[in-house]
């Protein structure tokens, strides 16, 4: 089956053909940085318009390079939510308006439940069951996926997502957008063991997370060696890494303890920070020592792409879901809401 992906959920526009026989055919990606980036944030009404502009070029360019046309295209996908709501409705309108010209079923799919999902588009694939960590801009969560669907919301962010932590850190940092990896760039020049941040929530049970209070400790820090007069570019480094350090070790510690008290042996992680190369090696020595495994999506699959909702949209497009005659934008959706499938294995 062929699916055509299109996402439109925030500041960039993803399109991309899918094959259940045989993988990803073709995608395109626009990102809105540049438009966004003298404003130092996603203004939301300019990202709408932006991908009104760019979608429909996107899905020709896409088509052109997988040598098919319309008349091959067997179903559409599209990300119905969790999103800015004028982006969503435009993503949606325009899938909903190929899909009758085309007469193929078309569907809305979680933005989250793509992220979740990317790391099967590559090789190996994990299997089910498995532990999810999810971290983007907006979404911080430990989720227990027993398959397509089946999904248990372990913990969540309380307050702030690491993603978001990153970009207001980013900010106070005076670092341009977008700030997450200005930020670890930054990191990178930075002392090892000058300034040591607090790990938040990981001295209390459960496993929900927050990140508000570790942003207002880099600010106090920053404010104090300002008005010593020492805040030079290499104090600037030395805290960003003590920020990044302290978020990765909080995303471990709470990865671990989902694995303990799930039982299980595989951890997934996906969204814009799992591309953190300190996460990525942080997560391997956790997996090694829990005898666990590790999977992480392609890099180009971290952030907002097509192909992952292409491939969300595909499983269930086969499983007999699609949309009826309306669509929906859904600003916030749930992801245990969600039905699962009868079938759960990759294809």
């Amino acid at each position: 089956m062929k699916v055509l992906g299109i996402e439109t959920s925030c500041d960039e526009t993803g399109v991309a053909l899918y094959d259940s026989d045989r993988g990803v055919l073709a995608e395109a990606l626009y990102s809105q940085i540049a438009l966004h980036q003298r404003y130092g944030g996603v203004v939301p009404e300019l990202a709408s318009r932006d991908h009104l502009r760019k979608t429909l070029p996107l899905v020709r360019q896409v088509l052109a390079q997988a040598g098919v046309t319309g008349k091959d295209v067997q179903g559409i996908a599209y990300t119905a939510g969790p999103g800015l709501a004028g982006a969503l409705l435009v993503g949606g309108a325009i899938a909903r308006s190929l899909g009758m010209v085309w007469q193929v079923p078309t569907i809305g799919v979680h933005h989250m439940e793509g992220h979740l999902l990317a790391p099967l588009l590559a090789t190996p694939a994990p299997a089910f069951p498995f532990v999810a960590l999810l971290v983007s801009g907006g979404h911080t969560q430990l989720v227990a996926v027993a398959g397509i669907g089946e999904y248990q919301l372990l913990g969540e962010s309380l307050d702030d997502a690491a993603g978001e932590a990153f970009d207001k850190v980013a900010k106070l940092l005076a670092l341009p957008y977008p700030g997450g990896p200005e930020v670890a760039k930054l990191a990178e020049l930075g002392t090892p063991g000058r300034f040591v941040f607090p790990r938040p929530m990981v001295n209390r049970p459960g496993l929900d997370f927050s990140f508000s209070g570790l942003k207002t400790f880099v600010l106090t820090t920053l404010q104090q060696h300002t008005l010593q007069g020492v805040l030079d570019a290499q104090t600037r480094a030395d805290i960003a890494m003590a920020f990044e350090e302290a978020v990765v070790a909080t995303l471990v510690i709470k990865c671990r303890r989902a694995l303990q008290q799930t039982g299980l042996s595989r951890l997934v992680i996906a969204g814009g920070v799992s591309a953190n190369r300190r996460l990525r090696a942080e997560l391997a020595t956790l997996v090694a020592e829990e005898r666990a495994e590790l999977f992480c999506p392609p890099l180009q699959y971290c952030t907002d792409n097509g192909a992952m909702i292409a491939y969300a949209g595909c499983r269930r497009l086969l499983a007999g879901q699609a949309d009826d005659l309306a669509f929906h934008a859904r600003p916030r959706w749930s992801l245990e809401s969600l039905p699962p499938l009868a079938a759960t294995s990759p294809i």
